[in-house]
């Protein structure tokens, strides 16, 4: 059975007549009859009753008919649906990201892109960059939204492409703050006032970069930090700070975040920054991923323009 004895078979139903059904299919009746009768013969069962003057669907062949026609009209799309899928206007785009890039960027990326291509699936997924890295070479996602590794050294055959750098701020129980002080009224913290007191941080091994950033920031004031709390997921680093269990390092944009109980401090030094950036595999990329590379570079040259006026 073929898609060409499938078309056969749909016109001669819906004619009811093997002359009618031939001239429809621009062909001569004998090759149509030869054509139904080997589909016939390859299925085992009769589809049409057939009399020298009459046609009729065999109680199979009703059933059958909607079947087959829908094979029939969805191969007819493939042609079109191959011609959009290589133009990148259909199709399904998987993006991983850590968790502050839905607090910046992300969403505004995700908007953009959907008003260019909307009948473009978009999977959203949050995850650590070690873990991303991984996905992308497996195949199990298309974009990775990450905190590169400390030396931008992706594995081959991954690409990356720096997106932004957040500045870290602190995020402070709103207890802790002193009505008296005037740095903590203006939004800005000294690293006298904090170095002794509680920290959650990422684990190491799930954040290795962040976690660095912020061991190294201790240092080099002679610190060590008094980790109480280990935890993976921004969101809840922020919620266990509301709760008095320490303070945290986040990046900026996680202010947007403001649940009752905590407050963003500003360091009056040097404060630590963390880059964050695009990274996927090039060589097998789709026509929706080379669109959506093409819409970041377009933002981050949008970005540099309008902060060089």
């Amino acid at each position: 059975m073929d898609l060409r004895q499938l078309r056969h078979f749909v016109a001669v139903a819906e004619e009811l007549h093997f002359g009618k059904a031939a001239e429809r299919l621009h062909m001569t009746q004998p090759p149509l009859s030869q054509s139904i009768q080997a589909l016939e013969a390859d299925l085992g069962v009769q589809l049409f009753f057939r009399t020298k003057r009459t046609v009729r669907l065999t109680p199979i062949g009703k059933h059958w008919l909607p079947h087959a026609r829908r094979v029939v009209d969805e191969a007819a799309t493939l042609p079109e649906l191959a011609r959009r899928l290589s133009r990148g206007e259909v199709g399904t785009l998987r993006i991983a990201f850590v968790s502050f890039v839905g607090y910046s960027f992300l969403p505004r990326l995700v908007s953009r892109f959907k008003q260019s291509f909307p009948e473009v699936e978009i999977l959203l997924s949050e995850a650590t960059s070690n873990v991303q890295i991984d996905s992308l070479l497996a195949g199990d996602i298309d974009i990775g939204l990450m905190i590169p590794p400390s030396n931008r050294a992706m594995p081959a055959p991954l690409s990356y492409m720096p997106i932004t750098s957040e500045e870290l701020v602190v995020a402070m129980p709103s207890r802790w703050i002193k009505s008296r002080n005037a740095e903590h009224q203006s939004g800005t913290i000294s690293f006298e006032d904090f170095k002794e007191k509680p920290l959650v941080l990422f684990p190491r091994a799930g954040a290795p970069v962040l976690h660095d950033l912020v061991t190294r920031f201790y240092a080099n004031y002679g610190a060590h930090p008094v980790i109480s709390q280990h935890a993976m997921q921004m969101q809840t680093m922020i919620n266990l700070v509301a709760e008095g269990m320490g303070l945290a390092f986040v990046p900026s944009c996680m202010r947007s975040l403001s649940p009752a109980g905590v407050s963003y401090l500003r360091l009056q030094v040097a404060a630590p920054t963390i880059e964050v950036g695009l990274s996927w595999q090039p060589d097998e990329a789709s026509q929706v991923v080379k669109k959506f590379v093409a819409l970041v570079k377009d933002e981050i040259a949008s970005r540099s323009a309008a902060s060089s006026l």
